[in-house]
């Protein structure tokens, strides 16, 4: 461990054992300590630049507000000793690695240096701010993370926690529970402390060697021998993937360890096929340390989202390119999505599945008319009809159509086209028979495909944003679920009338498009994903700067 429990003792007898001895009567007047803080937070020229010692104290507008609510009074200190509540802090914060962040981040050596200065600490009126900062910087971070998403990733919209820090702090300190008020503004989620668990088993193997790299070389399948293979065995051991009790060292690529290949294979989002090609051997070489960042960098995700994530609710990971339909916290359904191309990423946020459409029209974009179908259409002049699309000019009553074979489709502007594209319902429809509706500032949702055969593909970044459902049917019949008139009979004979229908959802259900390149499976089993959209590494980047001012929602 980073931050060891000696210390952590040793910080506790200096609280409880030497800063009990007590000063002369003049300089423990807490009066005189609450004046001195009152002085400390006036005195800065620039009150976004107030330090204690070499460092700044970063939750200004908190410090303020939870100072003088309390009239200036210390809060860790009576002027005679420091409080245990002080050791306790010190404590928690030594803890942070669990969360994937810095004690470091939080002051814990200058407030570990003045607190060794036992004289100086009864009455040290920047140890006190120090100590509240701490508490409210760290809180801040457990609540809404250490990072502002938008603004690394402008397709990231984050529905973040907030709460009163200021307030919390004075609860805490009031009913002594400092390490677990903190504690409380952790995600409640069983699946943000399943990945701190896994933080700490990919620790472990980092801080005992990692693993060792497997040598280049053709293709290693069932039934062949090779020296590399023995190597294979060691690295699948350490992840878990091979039982450690496995005795076998051979050169023989045997049952036991192709089995051990597919596991991990699985875990990693690869083909399953228990050959080791050069995909497989590049997420086999991945470092140690490197899967610690990205448990990390998706820690940091867990605190980007809302408190609740409701009883009945969907989720979309990105990265995964699966949906998951959650029931009380047990997933009752799971499909295969198709997401966003690299250069068209579908975004990240929560919202509501309010509605679905039946039978939907598809009104082109313009940036894909424009991009997409027109390169087509210029090449086969037939497209456009065969694929039962009408072109239009303006809307409502002023709407025209226009016969799309009598167009020059190769004199059309592509930078200002000039034309509306519109698909008709049918089998040919891009959105296929049903679309999933959370109305939204980047136009995404849910929808059928008619390329079913995409689905069978590992990595399916396909799509110009949207989300395409493999299976939109049972998607439907769970959404609408306590509505009779939407069975799956009701449901099928509606698709078979081939007219649009708007269908109201009985209740909204809360859907969060999530990015996350690591999880833990309620089984324990931990996975990881390729980061097909290059986001972890300027996370993790951020994470490793300077931590950054509490947000105003947490203050």
């Amino acid at each position: 461990m980073p931050w060891s429990l000696g210390r952590g003792l040793l910080v506790i007898a200096i609280l409880s054992g030497l800063g009990l001895v007590a000063g002369g009567a003049s300089g423990n007047d807490p009066d005189i300590l609450a004046e001195r803080i009152r002085s400390r937070l006036e005195s800065a020229l620039d009150p976004d630049a107030l330090a204690a010692g070499d460092e700044r104290l970063l939750c200004i507008d908190a410090l303020a507000t939870f100072y003088e609510n309390r009239g200036y009074r210390p809060a860790w200190s009576d002027g005679k000793r420091l409080s245990k509540a002080a050791a306790e802090l010190l404590k928690t914060l030594d803890d942070a690695w669990l969360h994937g962040l810095q004690p470091a981040d939080y002051h814990v050596d200058l407030i570990r240096d003045r607190v060794s200065n036992v004289k100086r600490s009864r009455n040290d009126a920047e140890l006190d701010l120090l100590l509240s900062d701490a508490f409210l910087l760290y809180g801040s971070h457990l609540l809404s993370g250490q990072v502002n998403p938008e603004t690394i990733d402008s397709e990231w919209f984050a529905n973040r926690r907030g709460g009163n820090l200021p307030e919390i702090l004075q609860s805490a300190i009031d009913s002594a529970r400092v390490r677990a008020a903190l504690s409380d503004l952790a995600p409640p989620q069983r699946g943000y402390s399943r990945l701190q668990e896994a933080l700490e088993k990919y620790r472990r193997i980092d801080a005992s060697g990692g693993w060792a790299s497997i040598p280049e070389g053709e293709k290693l399948k069932a039934g062949m021998e090779d020296p590399r293979v023995p190597a294979l065995r060691e690295r699948l051991k350490r992840t878990g993937d091979l039982p450690s009790g496995s005795a076998d060292t051979s050169g023989v690529f045997d049952e036991v360890l192709v089995a051990a290949v597919v596991r991990f294979q699985r875990r990693h989002g690869l083909d399953a096929d228990g050959v080791i090609g050069s995909a497989t051997l590049d997420a086999l070489n991945v470092p140690a340390a490197r899967r610690v960042q990205q448990i990390i960098v998706n820690l940091e995700r867990w605190r980007w989202l809302p408190q609740e994530l409701g009883e009945r609710h969907v989720i979309v990971n990105v990265a995964d390119f699966h949906l998951d339909c959650v029931h009380e916290g047990d997933t009752v359904l799971t499909s295969r999505v198709i997401v966003g191309r690299d250069y068209r990423r579908t975004p990240v946020f929560s919202d509501e599945l309010s509605y679905i459409v039946f039978n939907p029209s598809w009104e082109v974009p313009d940036f894909i008319a424009a991009e997409d179908i027109l390169p087509l259409v210029r090449k086969d002049p037939a497209y456009l009809e065969r694929m039962g699309f009408d072109v239009l000019r303006g809307w409502g009553p002023d709407e025209k159509r226009f016969d799309g074979s009598s167009i020059d489709w190769k004199a059309v502007n592509k930078r200002s086209f000039p034309y509306r594209l519109r698909q008709g319902p049918g089998p040919l429809n891009a959105l296929g028979r049903m679309k999933f509706m959370f109305p939204n500032r980047f136009s995404v949702y849910l929808h059928d495909t008619p390329a079913r055969e995409l689905f069978g593909k590992t990595e399916r970044t396909f799509s110009s944003g949207c989300i395409r459902v493999e299976k939109p049917l049972e998607l439907a019949i769970w959404l609408l679920a306590g509505d009779t008139a939407y069975d799956k009979p009701g449901i099928q004979a509606l698709l078979d009338s081939n007219e649009s229908r708007t269908v109201k959802l009985p209740r909204r259900v809360p859907i969060h498009l999530l990015y996350w390149t690591s999880w833990v499976s309620p089984d324990g089993t931990v996975y990881f994903r390729r980061d097909v959209y290059n986001r972890d590494g300027a996370l993790g980047t951020a994470l490793r700067q300077e931590p950054p001012v509490a947000s105003d929602s947490s203050n």
